[in-house]
């Protein structure tokens, strides 16, 4: 695991002489929207049901609004902690064209997100800009969810899945999600009527997992393979957005490769660590800009 051990103070708890993790590259990296870095550099999320605030200090992470129970039950499983990614970097890195981006996004790991979240996140992702998405993502919540309080300021958790089937297309679009308001309120209705079931989804195997979760309106091979990855566990998924497919292009391959053949391509590679080389690789360009 990537932690010595875990102690608790009043009001938070710190997890001392903790590896690879930077706060940066984990909130960063394209895998999470209800991440906020504050002025001073920690970040306030709401995750999970809870609002928390997380600083690094030196070799240690600090959990503020937390205690060490809700740490055993809910975060050390979330930041994915007991998972040594040190072994991940090294496999990934004797390619020697990866080795640069490992190098440069050193501290992500990939978080154990809820897959309804997510689910819906990712429908709202599509074909759209961060600033927005996280907008639409917090109105949803705010007007659905259950009202969390930290430092004096109100947030809200992101609404399960009975009250967000209360909302209407209409509702939906009034919170900014646009055209993709349909395709919520399709998706919910199948949850709630049982015709899919999430957690049937996430037991099936990888390809299965990818076939199925694309029956969901507006989900297609990219936002499947981020639903899976973030949030179900499935490693080898491999979500191509611009930025991989730059970094794929600038690295591998010939820039008039198909997203289907990249993502391909990606997985023979890569294997059941292609999900953290696409963080890698994403981050990498991102940052840096990379252009074809």
């Amino acid at each position: 695991m990537d932690f010595q051990y875990v102690e608790e103070l009043k009001g938070r708890v710190i997890i001392k002489n903790v590896r690879n993790f930077e706060l940066t590259h984990v909130f960063d990296c394209g895998q999470c929207f209800r991440w906020i870095q504050q002025e001073d550099g920690n970040y306030i999320g709401v995750a999970m049901g809870k609002v928390v605030e997380v600083e690094k200090a030196g070799d240690d992470i600090i959990i503020y609004n937390s205690t060490e129970r809700e740490f055993k039950d809910i975060w050390v499983e979330y930041f994915d902690l007991y998972r040594d990614y040190g072994t991940i970097k090294e496999i990934l890195k004797k390619d020697p064209v990866l080795r640069e981006a490992v190098d440069f996004g050193e501290g992500i790991r990939i978080l154990k997100q809820e897959p309804f979240e997510m689910l819906i996140s990712f429908i709202i992702s599509a074909n759209n800009r961060i600033p927005m998405i996280k907008r639409a993502i917090n109105n949803i919540s705010k007007k659905y969810g259950e009202e969390l309080q930290y430092k004096g300021q109100k947030y809200y958790a992101f609404p399960n899945l009975e009250k967000l089937h209360e909302a209407t297309i209409e509702d939906l679009e009034e919170c900014g999600v646009g055209f993709r308001g349909k395709y919520i309120v399709d998706t919910v209705e199948k949850l709630h009527s049982g015709e899919l079931n999430l957690e049937e989804i996430k037991s099936l195997s990888d390809d299965k997992c990818h076939e199925e979760i694309q029956k969901f309106s507006g989900v297609g091979p990219k936002v499947g393979d981020c639903v899976m990855l973030f949030s179900m566990q499935k490693y080898s998924a491999f979500p191509v957005d611009v930025w991989v497919k730059r970094a794929m292009h600038y690295f591998y391959l010939a820039p008039d490769v198909s997203l289907k053949k990249i993502r391909e391509f990606a997985r023979e590679k890569f294997h059941e660590f292609s999900g953290f080389a696409q963080q890698y690789l994403f981050y990498y360009a991102r940052e840096n800009k990379i252009d074809i």
